[in-house]
């Protein structure tokens, strides 16, 4: 009891969680399968570029099928989405998700706030600089930029944090918070006008995604996020001055991407709050109306979907996205069992640092050697088209090899 009285005034009551008093005599809940296999199929979506689906479909124009995996797994140019969008949103969003549980966890192990704090806070760092030191590897010299998955994450992590200490009512007020004021930030900033220079931000002439009206606020390159980096981007060395992202993206899209987190760490406690029950109605209708709103804003003209820029509208739409995949897995795997059935997502998502890194260092390695330990024939089996498809096959069952022989040893690479 004495124990528990120190972790109750240590620390801030987590909504949803049991009293501190009660902690030491709950044992540790188990592991939510549902949420596992859910980032599984994220990481496999993303590990999964290899089989280059959008080369099949260049091979064979006609076909309907590559078509549909080409499109799928390919990021749209600008507004809108495909399967291959929700990568990082639904990364995001489970990393939410799991804040509540690991705070529990630690809550359990009575460590202070303050300790729990510092290791947030060295998370964050940690998380931020992998993703520029991914970037980088191609690279000369340390390519700083901030709009990858992992920086994104790091930069909001240690804020969605302390949220999670605050009472339901603040934690959506800070979030309808972070949403209206990017939105107005953006809304307020001088829209790029008739006149402007698209070409010298990277735009082609023939380029048919921008938008026109008060939208255009959100238009490529030519907005509020873009000045920014190109004041922000400058005070780190490179080889020369930055003048736009190809993409589009952004060093400030890590503050709507925030908001993503803190709908996942919503999620995330309803959970806990239900368990052993699964509050699937609940993660339905939020899904439904998340989704709704994000529609709504974008055919009125208020703000656009678009991930490339992480808008407040595609923060909704793609939150709601996730909370129905939630939904989906929570239903194959605690309402009707088939937990056989998500066992190989399950492999992947209990240890998806692991597999990003793979993902990310491995690629072209394993490619060399296969061709050189096996040539090319081998990959060749269903003519020279295919070729990159089979190659890809071979190097997803590699790493996912790799990822089981990680679990069956209990080999997990945490941060």
């Amino acid at each position: 009891m004495a124990a528990a009285t120190t972790i109750e005034t240590q620390l801030p009551p987590i909504p949803g969680a049991p009293a501190a008093s009660e902690t030491n005599a709950v044992q540790s809940p188990k592991r939510n399968v549902a949420v596992d296999a859910y980032r599984g199929l994220v990481m496999l979506l993303m590990m999964g570029e290899v089989m280059q689906f959008a080369h099949m479909h260049q091979a064979f124009p006609d076909s309907l099928f590559w078509r549909i995996l080409g499109y799928n797994q390919t990021h749209v140019e600008w507004a809108g989405l495909g399967l291959h969008d929700m990568i990082q949103p639904s990364f995001t969003f489970l990393v939410g998700v799991a804040m509540p549980y690991s705070i529990a966890s630690r809550i359990r192990k009575e460590q202070t706030f303050g300790r729990m704090l510092l290791h947030t806070i060295v998370r964050a760092l940690i998380l931020t600089a992998l993703g520029v030191l991914l970037r980088s590897t191609d690279s000369s010299m340390t390519n700083f930029t901030f709009e990858d998955t992992l920086s994104q994450i790091g930069m909001g992590y240690t804020f969605a944090f302390l949220l999670s200490f605050c009472r339901p009512k603040w934690q959506w007020t800070a979030f309808a918070m972070i949403l209206f004021g990017y939105w107005l930030a953006w809304a307020l900033y001088p829209a790029p006008g008739q006149a402007f220079d698209y070409a010298a931000v990277g735009v082609p002439a023939d380029w048919h995604h921008n938008f026109t009206g008060f939208a255009s606020h959100w238009n490529k390159n030519s907005n509020l996020g873009q000045a920014f980096d190109v004041w922000f981007l400058n005070l780190f060395p490179r080889p020369s001055r930055f003048l736009f992202n190809e993409g589009g993206y952004l060093t400030l899209s890590f503050i709507p991407t925030l908001g993503t987190m803190l709908l996942g760490l919503f999620a995330g406690q309803w959970l806990r709050a239900a368990a052993p029950k699964i509050p699937l109605k609940k993660l339905i209708l939020i899904g439904i109306v998340l989704v709704a709103l994000g529609t709504f804003f974008h055919f009125l003209g208020i703000c656009p979907i678009v991930k490339r820029i992480w808008t407040p509208a595609w923060t909704l739409f793609s939150g709601g996205l996730c909370f129905l995949f939630l939904a989906a897995f929570s239903w194959v795997v605690d309402i009707k069992d088939h937990r056989k059935v998500v066992f190989p997502f399950v492999v992947v998502g209990m240890n998806s640092i692991a597999a990003y890194l793979i993902a990310h260092l491995w690629e072209g390695f394993l490619i060399r050697n296969l061709y050189t330990n096996l040539g090319h024939k081998l990959f060749q089996v269903f003519g020279m088209a295919s070729e990159p498809l089979i190659m890809g096959i071979a190097v997803m069952l590699i790493y996912w090899y790799v990822l089981y022989w990680m679990y069956r040893n209990k080999v997990f690479l945490r941060i």
